[in-house]
């Protein structure tokens, strides 16, 4: 059932909707593309960008808002917004692609991108078109900020920060070849660094202090030192509910066990496991059966990994509140942004 959408959602959607993918289909028609794909384009932007939780997107303007200590004016809400659903377009490119690798079935309740009648392959140029959009948009209404140039580079290296992470994923836990040798606490680390946090976490904060060109090296780096490790727990989590989240929490029936993925819980379940359990693991896990991933959730359980993530989580939290009690606000930032982030992925169940 689809959740009710919030006042503050509608009016970031709006931006989209309304205005933004409109400007899009603007800069494929000086191109003289045909309306059959220019429908089709339309359809690209809609289906894979919209739909989602966009907390990603929404955090600009609610950053620009509490680093200005005031409610966003009409102009200064819709170039925040805007440069949020630039997240959001990264976001989309990143879905599409990634549910072609791995073979993915559905996406927020609905077949995949590449799995919806006529699409297939074409779904990769696809992608690419989400990742073009990103860089029309900047120029569109930033080439004239003050920091556009660095706008521009931060998506560049964040794209590229996530593509690493993604690589490094993919040789780590292939789904044809299960090796749990692979697999180490050191690895996790930096795919879900790579990965996860830097565009989920350190990108919106860092395009907020861009886009009201107070970013200095100093604030950036007193950001990132938070939010990257902030980005690491919400990863952890993200794992966590994928193995013990119910369908009507999540929305989706987690699949990390079957896929063989390099999670959270397997890595902590590899260093608890005895000899007898590891072997358990390497015989059942990163099969595509429900009966094998049913004997590994009960070695999960009967290893206490629930209770285990739960003392991971307050103790990871503490630490991160405590990096947040000691920021040197002097260089433009407050702690109410990081404890903003925080609030909105502690204890969350979705």
């Amino acid at each position: 059932m689809a959740k009710a959408k919030t006042p503050e959602y509608t009016k970031f959607e709006n931006v989209f909707k309304d205005k933004l993918v409109a400007q899009l289909l603007e800069n494929a028609q000086k191109y003289n593309l045909p309306k059959e794909q220019l429908d089709w384009f339309k359809k690209v932007l809609e289906v894979n960008t919209m739909g989602g939780k966009c907390n990603r997107g929404m955090s600009v303007p609610d950053t620009v808002s509490l680093l200005l200590g005031k409610e966003l004016d009409e102009e200064q809400y819709f170039m925040s917004a805007t440069l949020g659903w630039m997240i959001e377009l990264l976001q989309a490119f990143f879905l599409v692609s990634d549910d072609i690798m791995d073979g993915s079935i559905t996406r927020r309740d609905q077949p995949c991108w590449y799995r919806q009648p006529g699409v297939g392959m074409i779904a990769i140029n696809d992608a690419f078109l989400l990742e073009s959009a990103i860089y029309l948009l900047l120029k569109q209404h930033f080439k004239t900020h003050p920091a556009y140039i660095d706008l521009v580079e931060l998506f560049h290296e964040v794209t590229f920060q996530t593509e690493l992470g993604q690589l490094c994923d993919l040789l780590t836990a292939p789904e044809d070849n299960v090796n749990l040798d692979n697999f180490s606490m050191e690895k996790y680390s930096y795919i879900v660094i790579y990965k996860t946090a830097y565009y989920s976490f350190y990108l919106p904060i860092a395009i907020a202090l861009h886009y009201l060109n107070i970013a200095t090296p100093k604030n950036l780096k007193q950001a990132h030192d938070i939010l990257i490790p902030m980005g690491e727990y919400f990863q952890v989590q993200d794992d966590f509910l994928d193995c013990f989240g119910t369908y009507e929490q999540i929305g989706k029936h987690g699949t990390d066990i079957m896929d063989n993925k390099c999670s959270w819980i397997v890595n902590q379940a590899l260093n608890k496991a005895t000899p007898e359990q590891r072997q358990i693991l390497e015989k059942h896990y990163g099969r595509k059966n429900k009966d094998d991933e049913a004997v590994v959730k009960k070695l999960f359980d009967d290893m206490k990994l629930k209770e285990h993530y739960q003392e991971y989580e307050e103790k990871r939290v503490g630490e991160i509140r405590q990096m947040i009690a000691n920021i040197d606000t002097s260089e433009g930032v407050s702690s109410a942004i990081f404890e903003a982030f925080l609030a909105k992925i502690y204890k969350r169940s979705k």
